[in-house]
């Protein structure tokens, strides 16, 4: 009720403000406690958001009074287009991945799963640990905490066969998430100007990280299985490149996953370039029906640069990632990380390395598994059933994403906008190809909020491409 009455107050008061002049005085609280028949708690919240408003202004002894409004101007920052100059390189959009939508929409769009998919019991217990201890007071190395470098090593360590030396800790540089790790990498391995071989379609982030460097991307064409040998030989040796980007295992946004003889191949061209993979292992949690295997399990020469991010799977406020590289590579990644921020934060780094090793995190990565299964199997039909037009070539065996191929012609722009106005949110895929695109195409994330609502997205998605073939 005092609510009410309180917004009651700062209504009426609203109108009276706008018909006074500025620097006119309000009567005293005692007069409009009398005048409004409120207590005067309920009169000092309705001036208080008046205050907030910047409708008025309190001066100590004297009274209140309305605020006198300035006048705009139109800013003029011309002056900045001569400091600037013309950028280095053109930097892409923000993606629309990256939105905020209202909570009632279908949100297809977004690149992170949802709150309940997330080990919420783990993480507020492991930042309630985190903050009691040293971590939450001192300065950690630069290359990260050791336990949590341990662990990174450990983890792909278990995976590497017999015959090939698992990495060591000290080859672990931690990082404040991936994306920073791929603007270091891109900078400290290939360098502004130098050709930088790419799948595409691709992680849009690459794209942009690639932008920010300066480097000059080369697409390779890639498929259900990986890019083709050949063709990946083939750009090494035209362009003279030394680095190539790639997501082995359930990439962004295919959900493709590399066959074990193609992860051998792509090693084998590497290797025989004298270059570098850097592997991006984003989606290493999210298996479903296949197991992530890495291609730096196989390599301990140093041709594999491996990514490793928790921020997607553990909380996408615990900004932790990791990039396991030997030899000088390690150092020089190392060096454009301390000049761009120095160290990660200890509490974060604790925080993360708290929930990867308590008991739970394995039963809450089992629990995932069956959840995106269902989740990326109701899609996967809901779409088959409502909108057809809308070609899924590959069920994903892992990863967050459908990529679905749309009729030849389709209209982007508007299929996004009908989408919208019928309320799905839809990512369209030209933000994926680091060059054209190939065709046209969207990218549907499956661990969005409300499952229940996909049949009803997808039928809102087939609505509106039979309307953008008329």
């Amino acid at each position: 009720m005092n609510n009410d009455s309180s917004s009651r107050i700062a209504t009426r008061l609203r109108e009276w403000i706008a018909k006074a002049a500025p620097g006119s005085r309000l009567p005293s609280t005692r007069s409009l406690v009398a005048e409004y028949q409120a207590s005067p708690v309920t009169v000092q919240k309705a001036l208080q958001s008046l205050t907030t408003q910047g409708l008025i202004e309190s001066r100590p002894g004297v009274g209140t009074f309305v605020r006198a409004v300035r006048s705009a101007r139109p800013s003029d920052y011309g002056w900045q287009t001569a400091a600037l100059r013309s950028p280095m390189a053109p930097l892409p959009p923000a993606s629309s991945t990256m939105r905020n939508v209202a909570n009632d929409a279908i949100s297809f769009h977004s690149g992170y799963p949802d709150r309940e998919l997330l080990p919420e019991r783990l993480v507020r217990a492991a930042f309630t640990r985190a903050a009691r201890g040293d971590a939450a007071l001192s300065r950690p190395p630069a290359a990260g905490l050791p336990e949590l470098q341990s662990w990174f090593a450990h983890e792909l360590g278990a995976s590497t066969p017999a015959g090939t030396t698992p990495p060591n800790p000290s080859d672990v540089v931690v990082l404040p998430g991936s994306q920073s790790g791929l603007s270091s990498i891109f900078s400290a391995l290939a360098g502004r100007g130098q050709p930088l071989l790419m799948e595409s379609p691709t992680y849009w982030g690459a794209i942009l990280a690639a932008a920010q460097a300066g480097v000059r991307v080369v697409p390779v064409p890639s498929g259900p299985d990986g890019p083709d040998p050949e063709e990946l030989a083939r750009a090494f040796e035209e362009t003279g490149a030394r680095l190539f980007y790639a997501q082995p295992n359930y990439a962004n946004p295919t959900g493709a996953q590399w066959t074990a003889e193609r992860r051998e191949q792509v090693l084998d061209v590497v290797r025989a370039k004298g270059a570098f993979l850097v592997e991006d292992d984003w989606a290493h949690d999210f298996g479903i029906t296949t197991n992530p295997v890495p291609v730096a399990s196989r390599d301990d020469s140093g041709h594999v640069v491996y990514l490793r991010s928790l921020t997607k799977s553990v909380s996408p406020s615990i900004r932790v990632a990791a990039v396991i590289a030997r030899g000088p590579a390690r150092e020089r990644i190392l060096a454009d990380r301390a000049a761009e921020s120095m160290y990660v934060s200890g509490l974060l780094q604790a925080a993360a390395l708290d929930v990867v090793t308590q008991p739970g995190w394995q039963t809450h990565l089992r629990s995932l598994r069956h959840q995106l299964e269902s989740r990326r199997d109701l899609l996967v039909t809901s779409l088959r059933q409502h909108a057809p037009q809308a070609h899924i070539e590959q069920v994903p065996k892992g990863g967050l994403n459908l990529w679905a191929r749309l009729p030849d012609g389709t209209d982007l722009e508007r299929l996004t906008r009908d989408c919208e106005s019928g309320g799905v949110i839809i990512a369209a895929g030209r933000e994926w190809f680091p060059a054209e695109p190939a065709g046209a195409f969207i990218r549907l994330n499956y661990s969005g909020s409300n499952p229940g609502a996909f049949p009803e997205g997808a039928r809102i998605i087939g609505q509106a491409l039979e309307r953008n073939r008329s």
